[in-house]
């Protein structure tokens, strides 16, 4: 069932959850329609494997259609630059100093945006959540399934 929850995203990703919508739409529904109406002309469907996986491909095709439309119903889009203040909130950029004395840097994102290999972090990840609501200078302490890890916040950005 929906949940009427606000979904944060940036607009870069709701771009990107718009146009997977549209490429669904437009691309990925008409060709299974038409796969499906061709099988269907091979005769007896009980026993038709190209009607039955063209028709399971159609269920997963509709579902990641309803799912995109509920997101993007329920986005909340936000822009970082409009942002200010010293606390970390979702937007905001975050430079950490990990126990090796190791400067990282993280924007926290939503869910779908998420990629830690080019510096951004799911706001319900377990580091994200740990920097909501800190200011610089806080200590974090996460708990990963590698063991405990420490962060310094050194720098909070909007940008």
């Amino acid at each position: 069932m929906a949940s009427a929850e606000k979904v944060p995203m940036l607009a870069e990703g709701h771009r990107h959850l718009t146009d997977e919508l549209k490429r669904l739409r437009s691309e990925e529904r008409p060709a299974i329609v038409e796969a499906i109406e061709e099988a269907r002309a091979h005769g007896d469907l009980s026993e038709n494997a190209e009607y039955h996986a063209a028709k399971e491909r159609q269920g997963q095709i509709e579902a990641s259609i309803a799912d995109l439309e509920d997101r993007l119903a329920r986005a909340m889009v936000i822009d970082p630059t409009t942002l200010s203040g010293d606390k970390v909130v979702f937007g905001a950029t975050v430079t950490l100093l990990d126990e090796d004395e190791k400067k990282v840097k993280y924007q926290l994102v939503g869910q779908t945006e998420a990629d830690a290999r080019v510096g951004r972090i799911s706001y319900n990840s377990p580091l994200g959540r740990a920097l909501i609501g800190r200011q610089k200078g806080d200590n974090v302490e996460v708990s990963t399934p590698s063991g405990d890890r420490y962060y310094e916040i050194k720098k909070i950005e909007f940008i």
